[in-house]
């Protein structure tokens, strides 16, 4: 994860990296949050309400008001692990997860924690989002797997960057992706016009703390 990305200066949404996709947007969700420094303090926990983006690389929650010195919050797909898409009875559905931290470089993993995040879905169904998140969160796994593959059969010793998980194209499976009538979720047909050149050089997968 990645504290307050950089948003975009005249709208709500996350600056793009070179190559990504973003898929959609999901307004009107409640993002729960642990371990997140607050105002120069210690890691705390975070509620807020917002919007969800979800790209080919990662997935961007946004808030509609800061908390504190919370604004958003950056997900690449290949820290999430141990996703779960949860039906209570009496309350609405949510998306639970664990994500791991960006860790700067220098800086040993020992100092930073597994987040924990939730998010849920306050108004209007999932039918939309759920299956393009898990299927997204596949691919890019998949693809990890086949280049990690392919590094170790060139005895290569560097990791998998998250930012390349784009390379498989997301366009055919926007184009057979379920629209549920009640999500109100909102497919981007054209993506934004911004000459963006962002790159982060920490920007990599780390094990999480409970992996075999």
């Amino acid at each position: 994860m990645a504290l307050n990305p950089q948003l975009l200066p005249h709208t709500p949404m996350p600056v793009p990296f070179v190559n990504e996709i973003f898929v959609l947007a999901r307004e009107g969700v409640e993002f729960e949050v642990d371990k997140v420094p607050l105002d120069g303090g210690h890691g705390g926990e975070v509620k807020a309400r917002g919007t969800v983006f979800l790209s080919n690389i990662r997935m961007v929650f946004v808030a509609s008001k800061p908390v504190g010195g919370f604004v958003a919050f950056d997900m690449p797909l290949l820290f999430v692990h141990g996703e779960k898409f949860n039906q209570p009875i009496f309350f609405c559905n949510n998306i639970s997860a664990f994500v791991e931290p960006v860790v700067p470089d220098g800086q040993p993993r020992v100092l930073y924690s597994t987040h924990t995040v939730k998010i849920l879905f306050k108004e209007g169904g999932c039918g939309t989002f759920v299956p393009l998140f898990l299927n997204l969160i596949a691919s890019a796994r998949q693809y990890s797997q086949f280049a990690a593959a392919a590094q170790a059969a060139d005895a290569a010793t560097t990791r998998v960057d998250p930012l390349q998980a784009s390379a498989r194209p997301v366009d055919d499976m926007m184009r057979h992706a379920y629209v549920d009538p009640s999500d109100p979720s909102k497919i981007f047909l054209q993506q934004p016009t911004v000459e963006s050149q962002l790159r982060r050089r920490s920007y990599h997968p780390q094990p999480p703390e409970n992996s075999i």
